[in-house]
């Protein structure tokens, strides 16, 4: 398939963290024409990360550790547990090897309840020490059944899947000689309203109008009569179209997000789905857009290919027997949903609905 538009349809006021590109492709071969998938539409968006209001740290900054303060404990209290005994008006503490004149005390001393002697520079010995695993037999020692139903049966033996090696590579790319010549390129950078013609109001009579009293067999009608036989065996929903053509000849595309696309017909399966008519006050529409088949989301018009791309894009061309379309129609999600699978920060690509509107092979009549 070859390249028929790459658009840059970024939209900062709707999506202001998504890089969104719109691609139409169509095939070139004669047996693909006027087939479903002979053009198609692939949107390209990448999410940037939002800066979350918990990511902005209000910590002071880092200080140097402060040193330790000297602790209001004394060292023979620290090493062996004794408080000295406080006097009145005095704020120095006991020296715990002093002697009391009272009760001398050693700290080395035995306790008279204990049985054995308590050293105060001996290690801690736990009661009892938790029996070590035996790390002799692993489960990969055991046989196959066995470690497969442990690992059933054991919740907590459970792990994450783990994957199988790299994903499979995708699809060469194929060789350029095998590749369909491309179209040229051409960039619009301009990008200007559509200009239509101020509609005439009718004309109101100022005077007394004549009135035409010849009514012979071989008139051929009035006016008015002709017109209305004249609209009912034209296209309403086309005659618009050329009328929108015509004053606007260079138009390649038209581009409108969430707006309302230019029909081509009304009579084929994609004017079905999009008319907008009103009969007798009464609004009546198509079924609309697919909806999107990446999220569910509804879809909504943004870009149409006019006529005159067809020109542009064969202008190299000398064969008369190129592309027969009279408008492309491009459905986006309205949500500018973002591929499965595609982490923050990266490109995913979504296909889009793409209506083509082709040319009448044969009159109406």
């Amino acid at each position: 398939m070859v390249l028929l538009l790459q658009l840059n349809a970024e939209l900062p006021d709707r999506f202001p963290t998504h890089e969104r590109r719109l691609y139409v492709f169509a095939c070139k071969r004669k047996s693909c024409r006027r087939k479903d998938g002979n053009i198609r539409a692939i949107r390209g968006i990448r999410v940037s990360a939002e800066a979350p209001s918990s990511s902005v740290r209000n910590d002071p900054a880092p200080q140097a550790a402060a040193p330790p303060k000297a602790s209001s404990q004394g060292l023979g209290e620290a090493l062996f547990g004794v408080k000295p005994a406080a006097t009145a008006g005095s704020a120095a503490r006991a020296n715990p090897f002093a002697t009391s004149s009272s009760s001398p005390t050693n700290p080395f001393a035995p306790k008279a309840s204990s049985s054995t002697p308590a050293n105060p520079f001996a290690k801690a010995h736990p009661a009892t020490e938790p029996p070590k695993p035996d790390i002799g037999q692993t489960t990969a020692d055991l046989p196959k059944t066995f470690a497969e139903t442990l690992s059933l049966n054991n919740p907590q033996e459970q792990q994450a899947p783990v994957t199988h090696g790299p994903p499979s590579p995708p699809e060469p790319w194929p060789e350029l000689s095998a590749q369909p010549a491309p179209y040229p390129v051409r960039w619009l950078a301009d990008a200007e309203y559509e200009t239509l013609d101020p509609i005439p109001l009718p004309a109101v009579p100022t005077g007394p109008t004549a009135m035409d009293i010849d009514s012979g067999e071989g008139s051929g009608g009035s006016g008015k009569e002709d017109k209305e036989v004249f609209e009912s065996t034209m296209d309403a929903t086309f005659q618009k179209f050329a009328d929108r053509v015509g004053q606007n000849p260079e138009q390649c595309i038209r581009y409108e997000f969430a707006g309302e696309p230019l029909l081509y017909s009304k009579g084929d399966a994609v004017g079905k789905m999009l008319h907008v008519s009103e009969k007798e006050g009464k609004v009546s529409t198509g079924k609309g857009m697919p909806r999107c088949e990446n999220c569910g989301a509804r879809r909504v018009f943004e870009v149409q290919l006019m006529p005159h791309a067809i020109q542009e894009l064969e202008c190299e061309e000398d064969g008369l027997d190129g592309m027969d379309w009279g408008t492309i129609i491009v459905g986006v999600c309205e949500r500018d949903c973002q591929e499965r699978g595609v982490r923050v920060g990266e490109a995913g690509y979504v296909e889009e609905w793409a209506g083509v509107q082709w040319e009448e092979l044969t009159m109406k009549r």
